[in-house]
């Protein structure tokens, strides 16, 4: 196991190298000319070139480069070309409240969707399979700013359960009360695909001779379920949820627009609009570091669920 950690960890290397290569270069040669969008459309060629000097970017390419490979390794971006905030810093304060809205959103829907998708299975062709599978295909029709627009007005303007918007310093109070509605939006949509895709998963294990088997033995159904069936579906399911927590995390960039909050995914999307190099790189780096990481962990938890697996 240490071997096997120890081997990845040096192949996530060229890795991460490849896409900070990649990125540094796709702003650099592709993306717009950031002293002319900071200057405006009526600055001069002197104010261009002042802010070009600013932000280091009249120096040669091997030396923007330099020091972008020195920013990643001390972690060190920089700051905003936009506020002239530190981007550590952004991060720093941005990210809570971006993790007090994905982390529950993460959590529910992996706990709702697999009893759920076993049940529909277990039971499969009979009305209830039928009415869940048909709520989840006209759910999945239906767009997210539907979701959002219609909660908004029923059970926060109408009804008066939740605050329409907003965000304070407190931790429990944004937990409480303002986090609430955009989590149970979100969960409520990403639940159709999740059960649709973990009932295939559960009906393909079901059909297996094993099951045949166990229930030959007399084992009891709710033996056979959860230890037989669910053990085996953990697999597909942990790939699932290794797309499942980057998808997570840029998904929540809506919601923290339509619901004020002051999260990184608010500030990324400001970023793109002003054509904020430095938070664009950060973000894509740390991202590509937690898919990384996330599926390091995952083939961890394929071993621990399943011993047979072999890690090679």
């Amino acid at each position: 196991m240490a071997a096997y950690l120890i081997r990845r960890l040096l192949q996530m290397i060229p890795t991460l190298l490849g896409v900070v290569l990649l990125v540094f270069f796709l702003f650099k040669f592709f993306g717009s000319d950031p002293a002319e969008v900071l200057g405006g459309m009526n600055a001069s060629n002197e104010q261009i070139e002042a802010i070009r000097e600013q932000l280091g970017l009249n120096k040669p390419v091997w030396e923007q480069l330099r020091i972008y490979l020195g920013q990643i390794l001390t972690f060190d971006w920089g700051k905003s070309w936009a506020t002239g905030e530190s981007v550590a810093n952004l991060f720093k304060t941005r990210l809570p409240a971006t993790l007090t809205v994905t982390l529950p959103i993460l959590f529910l829907e992996v706990v709702l969707a697999i009893p759920f998708a076993m049940a529909v299975a277990y039971r499969r062709g009979s009305l209830t399979d039928r009415s869940v599978m048909t709520v989840a295909t006209v759910a999945l029709s239906v767009s997210l700013l539907v979701y959002v627009i219609l909660a908004q007005y029923f059970f926060a303007f109408r009804l008066g359960w939740f605050p329409v918007q907003g965000w304070s310093d407190s931790f429990w109070t944004n937990l409480t009360t303002y986090a609430p509605l955009p989590i149970l939006i979100v969960v409520a949509v990403a639940l159709a695909p999740q059960i649709r895709l973990y009932r295939s998963f559960f009906l393909d294990e079901i059909g297996h001779d094993y099951v045949r088997t166990a229930r030959a033995k007399g084992l009891a159904e709710r033996t056979v379920l959860l230890k037989h069936v669910l053990r085996n579906a953990l697999i597909p399911i942990l790939t699932n949820i290794t797309v499942l927590v980057p998808g997570v995390l840029v998904g929540s960039f809506l919601i923290e627009v339509f619901f004020s909050i002051p999260g990184l995914g608010r500030e990324i999307l400001l970023a793109v609009n002003r054509s904020d190099y430095p938070v664009i790189q950060a973000f894509a780096i740390y991202l590509s570091m937690l898919t990384m990481s996330v599926n390091l962990l995952t083939d961890l938890l394929y071993r621990a669920v399943d011993p047979r697996v072999v890690l090679k």
